[in-house]
């Protein structure tokens, strides 16, 4: 972490809901970075919790693509110096885009640059764009440079691709393997029995899981707060299943994945991410146990080409 901006004067500033930290977003943020270096100022990254499609639409659930936590730690990684989480409200969402200028952007932070996406808006029913945020930095004094977007790039086109099971096209959006995070709890213990022991996930409601199928990927434990530390920072190739498992009925949907050749974890209780490199096949209903390890075996070699 860079410099505090509590008592060091001005800032760099950016401002997006940055949900998923795609490609487009990491350039907005690495050019604001840049500027901040080249001032030796600290760079704030102003992100927004709930998401607000959840506050104007109450209801909708935007599947997210990113946790707070894990948003954060990929804005420090970009070198963003803090990240400044604004309570979105109705409240809020009222305001005009003088307001949120001066009061945010302004008083806050004492922003002397702003750095948003060419296509940014914001304020009371998004009446607000870059020029008009042009306009109020010379009133505020701050600065503002606009990133230009990547064509088709955003966070609803990656959440669609989810939809289909698309990971490969999500990794190349987002530079990296989409993962989903959670707490390992006791599922039905199937996959131990048939000799693929598998870690069920228990995501965070309203995560964007890609489609059901089975995919080749990484699970990696995590270390989370007031939770087992046990193989923190160890990553594991990994046959992952998505669905509700059509061979055996009545079961909840789940995510749950198998790290290749470890038969000895235990990991009840603990954090993981789980990440996904490529799907491998659909769901699929097996007229028997055998015919469901065979195809479990070839998973797995599948897997192993893949992330190996």
């Amino acid at each position: 972490m860079g410099p505090s901006v509590q008592g060091s004067g001005r800032s760099v500033v950016t401002v997006g809901v940055y949900d998923g930290i795609h490609r487009g977003h990491r350039r907005v943020v690495e050019r604001a970075v840049a500027i901040a270096h080249e001032r030796g100022l600290p760079t704030v990254a102003v992100t927004f919790e709930p998401h607000p499609d959840e506050v104007l639409r109450p209801g909708s659930h935007p599947p997210r693509l990113t946790s707070p936590r894990r948003r954060a730690e990929l804005l420090a990684g970009l070198g963003v110096d803090e990240v400044e989480t604004v309570e979105f409200t109705l409240g809020l969402s009222r305001q005009s885009p003088a307001d949120f200028a001066q009061n945010v952007l302004a008083e806050r932070l004492r922003a002397a640059v702003v750095v948003v996406g060419a296509d940014f808006v914001f304020g009371h029913e998004a009446s607000g764009d870059v020029e008009t945020l042009r306009t109020l930095g010379d009133k505020y004094d701050f600065v503002v440079e606009a990133v230009p977007t990547l064509d088709g790039l955003s966070s609803t086109a990656i959440r669609e691709r989810l939809v289909t099971g698309d990971v490969e096209g999500v990794r190349a959006d987002l530079g990296r393997p989409h993962r989903v995070e959670g707490v390992v709890v006791r599922g039905y213990q199937r996959g131990r029995q048939l000799g693929f022991p598998t870690a069920n996930v228990e995501t965070p409601p309203h995560t964007a899981i890609p489609a059901d199928g089975v995919y080749a990927g990484w699970m990696e434990c995590v270390a989370v707060a007031n939770l087992p530390a046990l193989y923190a920072g160890e990553r594991w190739p990994a046959a992952i299943s998505v669905g509700t498992n059509p061979t055996f009925e009545g079961v909840p949907r789940t995510v749950e994945a198998y790290a290749l050749d470890r038969d000895d974890l235990e990991l009840y209780g603990v954090h993981v991410a789980v990440e996904f490199a490529a799907r491998l096949r659909g769901n699929t209903r097996f007229e028997s146990i055998e015919a469901l390890i065979e195809q479990i075996h070839a998973d797995v070699a599948a897997t192993r080409r893949l992330t190996t």
